[in-house]
């Protein structure tokens, strides 16, 4: 839990600075940004949970409703910070990235259990 909790705090801290530091690759790069930092996300919350809920499926679920909320919370609260701004298409890449990362979780740990 500790882990989950310090990297939503760092995201959050991330959200609250006016601009960060990134070099300009491609059109879009933030997108990325967005589903890897949300997919790692999703990694801890699975993480969690797993071990807090009677079923795995539940915890899948659980896990992806957490990284959705706490995404459009991320959005909202960066429409209160100067220099940054709200946008759905952070938050869908937010969804993406943590199921596609719980998508492939769940894929590896069944993979697994079958050996």
């Amino acid at each position: 839990m500790a882990l989950l909790v310090g990297y939503c705090s760092f995201i959050f801290y991330l959200s609250h600075q006016p601009s960060l530091p990134v070099p300009a690759l491609f059109q879009h790069q933030d997108k990325f940004f967005h589903a890897g930092a949300y997919g790692l996300m999703a990694l801890l919350a699975i993480s969690f949970f797993k071990y807090q809920l009677n079923r795995f499926s539940v915890a899948l679920t659980v896990a992806f409703i957490f990284c959705a909320f706490y995404g459009v919370t991320d959005e909202w609260h960066q429409s209160f910070v100067e220099g940054r701004q709200a946008d759905i298409l952070d938050w869908l890449a937010d969804c993406f990235g943590a199921l596609l990362a719980l998508w492939f979780y769940n894929k590896a740990k069944r993979y697994l259990v079958a050996f």
